[in-house]
């Protein structure tokens, strides 16, 4: 495994624990994390204050199915469930494009759609 993809697992490692040093450990301190169709976050603190909200409790589960290296960049999918506050528990799928400047993320794209948590997220095989 490439030098940043075992960044982007030590990243996603510290999602499944809430670690926020771990998660922040993987990033420089000029992250941009452009959340499509919901918002864009600038540096580490921004960046921090997003990994905890008051929608969710406890940790969620995550998996990746595929990481694909080119030049600076690794792309991710992969999918998961959060429980929200009150107890109802949301799946959700996701792909993610890591921008590296060195082995530290610098720039974070994320696409993600909610799903039935019944459904577990499955890999689509090509």
């Amino acid at each position: 495994m490439s030098p940043r993809k075992q960044v982007i697992e030590r990243y996603i490692d510290g999602f499944r624990r809430t670690d926020h040093a771990q998660i922040l450990s993987c990033l420089t301190d000029d992250i941009v994390w452009e959340l499509h169709g919901h918002k864009t976050v600038r540096g580490r603190a921004a960046f921090d204050a997003e990994i905890e909200n008051d929608f969710f409790e406890g940790q969620p589960t995550l998996e990746i199915f595929r990481m694909i290296e080119e030049g600076d960049a690794v792309a991710v999918t992969g999918g998961g469930r959060v429980r929200q506050k009150g107890g109802e528990v949301l799946g959700f799928v996701f792909s993610e494009v890591f921008h590296f400047a060195g082995n530290l993320v610098n720039r974070l794209e994320t696409y993600h759609v909610w799903t039935p948590a019944a459904e577990k997220p499955m890999e689509i095989k090509s």
